[in-house]
Formats: structure tokens, C-alpha cells, sequence
């Protein structure tokens, strides 16, 4: 049965009618006539009868009291980050992961539930694991109401627990969480998976106190603390940029360093006999290039080179003429790729891709006659300010007795670098797909730069070097997570922003009170792109209310 309304000249009445089928063919039955709408609603009849009605609907009277404040408060719970993130644990193979590795091991607490409350809270809050401890009061996460502080440090220990019999590589052993990655490997893998393209990069995260027995050490520090003790960070992507693995070493540890142990633990790790690595110029040197041709068989590779630096570049690569293969012409939408040319250039047997961005060579322009527009004003004040300056020192020179000038040679000299980049490789790949393929180094730069902000590793409070390799193994799970939902929702052709998942996600939660004796559930409604994400991760939505 439904309400109706049946106009009768200018006045709505309104009517109770149900519908029932006769002969194949569906009539609707008057029931009763209640009056004039308008007049119910005037004089309050309608609230009246509708609030009558609801003592015979269950549900509805439930509602009605929670609104009213008649009920008794039980508990509020945040659901939507365990509804969305608990399918992808399962069904991405992490929680089978953990469960492999614990098969031989008796911890009197659920070390795999441990390490999925650090991850989670990773996704949505990140911090400490003392910070997860106390966000997870808050959110109803199955099987995490009896941990406790001091077993999330327990399971971060497990994760960073080196394997006995096992060499180390720069000061980092093979740990448990080496299993883990390679058992998720195996999943993804099939007859016809390979490792042939590997993006690497590298970064540095500070500690707020000793950072371990080994691992925090002073170094480079990418993050500008050099007050800081820090630990070195890799992540390898595969062609599809997803997370193979992270390395981890003391913060002492040169870029140039990584490279070639990476390979190698890789090739041994994943079963790869041949691999071909692309990386920043900050990466390697000639050393390491020779090593990397003399491997059986040699390791290919994409690099990036050193313009200024390297004599070999500068002199002959760039001042080499040939002609330009456009790859991309000049954007006439925001949306199109950039525009890119490339010209192949071999020196001595030696390959050479040199790449050219039409955009930024102008940008170059343009900010470098801003920057010696500046200095030449700056100059009429006084020089001696300015030597301390990045930007100012490279187009400067000594004139006198301690004075300086704008240096119009370096000026030339730098025109010759603008919007240009130069990759070396001794791959067979063609010049085109050398250079795209670099291109997609900044997934690599991206996930780091996600797991240093979005996940925020830090800070890292842990003093033992077990703990520190879990607790950063946890964000390269929630990197995981993040991108097998993304993957979901782009194979579902949805429009999304990450932000409006987590707020919709972290929004979505029920209400449990008591009425009348009984225990309900009440839901309440979905905002942001929860819908979105719940749909890829194919998740019911639950009832508005349900009896518990």
C-alpha cells in the first residue's frame, strides 16, 4: 500500500491505496480518503497519524527514538575503513602473506591483526604506533579489540626480524619482511609474468631519537635535517608500477651504493635472470655502469646522465647535430602530454638518448633572464650577499680584487642546456621508448613522496633497528592497498579523488543504542567517494538499521 494524491479542482486529497493484479493486468484499490492534504498538514493531523503509525513499525520507531533522544547510547563506530581495506587485505594476498610466515611461530596475540591496525592506520592517520594504538578506539576493526601498545611494537620486530643464515648487503639482512614481499611476488605472477623493467629511487627519513643499533646514521639528508640521524629507503616498481619491494640501509649510505646490491638481491629474490633498471643520474657513476656490463648476462639499463658534470656528455653528446624526432607536438590541451622530441647520439659505442621539452626550454629561458635581471640590480648594492646564493653563484665571476660580475659566458653557456635531459642505456629499446619509459621514473618519485607525506612514515620513535625496518614496512603495505583500490576504480572507469575516499570512508559509521530491551545498529549515510570505493572493492552497503 501507498499514499496518493487525487485532485478534486483545486484541492489535493489524500488517499491510502494498495495495488493487486487481476486478469494480468495490475488495478489500484482506494482504501480510504484521509482529507484534504492541505488541511492535514495545516492543523498537524498528518505528524499526528504518521507518529501514531510508527509504534507498529519496528524499525521506523527505532529512528524516531534515537532522533528524539530516547534511546540509550551504547557505542559510535567507524566502519568504512575496515569494509573497504579488510576485502583488499584478503584479496590482495597480505593477510595470506602474514599467515604463511606465522605458520611455525606461537605468539599468544594475533600478529597479522597487529600489523594490519598499524597499516590502516597508516592509510587514514598515520603516525606512531602509540598514535594507532589510540586511533583504533574509535573504529571497529575485527579482531583487534584485545591488542594492546606493546604488541604492535612486537609485531613490528617480527617484520624486521633478520633470517637467520642469511648475508648481509650494505648493512641490511635478509628479513622476514623479504618473505612476505616475495610471496606476494608469486601471486601476481604467472607463466608469462617477468621483471624486465625495474624503476628505482631512493630517499632519506629522519629519526626523532638514535634511529637503532645501525641503521641511524648522519648522511645526505633529502629532508634537509642534517641535525638528524636518518636511515636510507629504496622502493623498486615494476613496468606496471606496482610496489616489488623496499631496501632499507644505514643513513650513511651513498645513492651510488644501492644501485648494484638492488639487482642482484632481485634477480635472486624474484627469479629474474635478465633486468633492465632505470634510474635518476644521482643513481650511478662509470664504476658502476661497468659493473652493471660486465654481469652475466649485463644488466640493461635506462640512467640518467650528468650534463654539466660528465666530460663526455657535454662536449660531444650535446654539441653532436642530427635531426629530431618529434614524440609528442606542442599541447593544445592542458590534458596532452608534454611535448617531447628525441635524437640518438653514440659516442665511442656508447648510447646516448638525448630528449627535448620545448615547454621547459622556454621556462628555462625565461628564468634565467629573471634570475640575471635580479642580480645585475643586486650587484649595484653590493656582491659580497650574493655568493651564498644557489641561484646567483653559477652566473657570477671574480673581476678585481674581490669583486664580482655577471659571467656573460656562463650565460651563453648554460643555453645550451635548456629543456634538454640526456638518458644513456645499452638497451636494443628504441629511442622513443627509452625516453617515455623514463619518463615514468616519477611513479617511483610519486610513491615515495605518498609514503613520506599522504602515509607520513614519520616519525619514528622505535630504538631497535628490528622494529624501525617493520614500521616502514608497514607504509610499503598501505602503498599496496592504496593502489590495488585505485587499479580497481580505474579498471571500473570511476572519476575520484583520494582525499574524498578517505573523508568518505572515514565518515561512514554506525551508532549502536538500546530500545526497549533490544540492541540495534544504525548506519549512517555515505559521503565523499565511499560509494565509489565500496563499489570497487565490490562491498555491500550495510542496512540503514539491523537488530543485533
Amino acid at each position: 500500500m501507498y499514499f496518493r494524491i487525487k485532485r478534486t479542482g483545486p484541492y489535493p486529497y489524500l488517499q491510502v491505496v494498495r495495488s493487486y493484479r487481476e486478469g494480468g493486468q495490475v488495478r489500484q484499490q482506494v482504501i480510504a480518503t484521509l482529507g484534504r492534504l492541505d488541511v492535514l498538514q495545516a492543523t498537524g493531523q498528518m505528524d499526528a497519524l504518521m507518529h501514531s503509525g510508527l509504534r507498529f513499525c519496528e524499525k521506523l520507531s527505532v529512528i524516531d527514538a534515537l532522533a528524539a533522544g530516547e534511546t540509550e547510547g551504547v557505542a559510535v563506530r567507524r566502519i568504512g575503513p575496515e569494509l573497504v581495506f579488510g576485502r583488499l587485505w584478503e584479496e590482495s594476498g597480505i593477510k595470506g602473506a602474514l599467515e604463511w610466515v606465522l605458520r611455525d611461530r606461537r605468539y599468544e596475540f594475533d600478529v597479522e591483526r597487529a600489523v594490519y591496525l598499524t597499516t590502516l592506520h597508516r592509510l587514514f592517520a598515520s603516525g606512531s604506533d602509540r598514535a594507532a594504538e589510540r586511533w583504533r578506539e574509535n573504529y571497529r576493526i575485527e579482531g583487534t579489540e584485545g591488542l594492546f601498545l606493546h604488541h604492535l611494537y612486537r609485531a613490528m620486530a617480527f617484520l624486521g626480524e633478520r633470517l637467520e643464515d642469511e648475508p648481509m648487503v650494505l648493512g641490511s639482512p635478509r628479513c622476514v619482511k623479504d618473505r612476505i614481499e616475495e610471496w606476494l611476488f608469486e601471486l601476481r605472477r604467472d607463466l608469462f609474468s617477468v621483471v624486465d623493467l625495474v624503476f628505482f629511487d631512493t630517499t632519506s627519513i629522519y629519526f626523532e631519537g638514535r634511529g637503532g643499533e645501525t641503521l641511524g646514521e648522519y648522511g645526505h639528508s633529502k629532508d634537509h635535517r642534517p641535525d638528524r640521524r636518518q636511515m636510507i629507503v629504496g622502493m623498486a616498481l615494476d613496468s606496471e608500477g606496482w610496489p616489488l619491494c623496499c631496501e632499507m640501509w644505514p643513513g650513511n649510505t651513498t645513492d651510488v651504493k644501492t644501485l648494484l646490491p638492488v639487482i642482484y638481491r632481485m634477480k635472486e629474490r624474484f627469479g629474474v635472470r635478465q633486468i633492465c633498471i632505470l634510474a635518476d643520474r644521482g643513481m650511478v657513476c662509470e664504476e658502476t655502469i661497468r659493473e652493471m656490463e660486465g654481469t652475466d648476462p649485463p644488466v640493461r639499463y635506462i640512467l640518467g646522465a650528468r650534463m654539466r658534470r660528465q666530460k663526455e656528455v657535454c662536449e660531444k653528446v650535446l654539441s653532436s647535430q642530427g635531426v629530431w624526432q618529434e614524440i609528442h607536438p606542442e599541447r593544445t590541451q592542458r590534458k596532452s602530454p608534454a611535448p617531447l622530441k628525441v635524437r640518438e647520439v653514440t659516442v665511442s659505442g656508447r648510447r646516448y638518448i638525448v630528449c627535448l621539452n620545448e615547454e621547459e626550454r622556454c621556462k628555462d629561458v625565461y628564468d634565467r633572464a629573471a634570475i640575471v635581471e635580479h642580480l645585475r640590480r643586486q650587484l649595484k648594492r653590493g656582491d659580497k650577499s650574493l655568493v651564498g646564493n644557489k641561484g646567483y653563484r653559477r652566473f657570477l665571476k671574480l673581476e678585481g680584487e674581490g669583486h664580482f660580475a655577471v659571467d656573460e659566458d656562463q650565460i651563453k653557456g648554460e643555453e645550451r642546456f635548456d629543456g634538454i635531459w640526456v638518458l644513456r642505456t645499452n638497451t636494443d629499446y628504441p629511442a622513443e621508448t627509452v625516453a617515455l619509459q623514463y619518463k615514468r621514473l616519477w611513479m617511483v618519485e610519486d610513491m615515495i613522496r605518498t609514503a613520506k607525506s599522504i602515509l607520513e612514515t614519520r616519525p619514528i620513535y622505535h630504538k631497535c633497528d628490528e622494529a624501525i625496518r617493520g614500521h616502514v614496512f608497514c607504509s610499503f603495505l598501505a602503498l599496496r592497498l592504496k593502489m590495488e583500490l585505485e587499479k580497481r576504480l580505474r579498471d571500473r572507469g570511476e572519476v575520484w579523488e583520494w582525499a574524498e575516499i578517505l573523508r568518505g570512508l572515514d565518515n561512514l559509521y554506525e551508532v549502536e543504542a538500546m530500545f526497549q530491551g533490544r540492541r540495534y545498529l544504525l548506519r549512517s549515510q555515505l559521503t565523499g567517494h565511499a560509494h565509489k570505493a565500496m563499489r570497487a572493492a565490490a562491498v555491500a552497503v550495510p542496512p540503514t538499521l539491523r537488530q543485533i
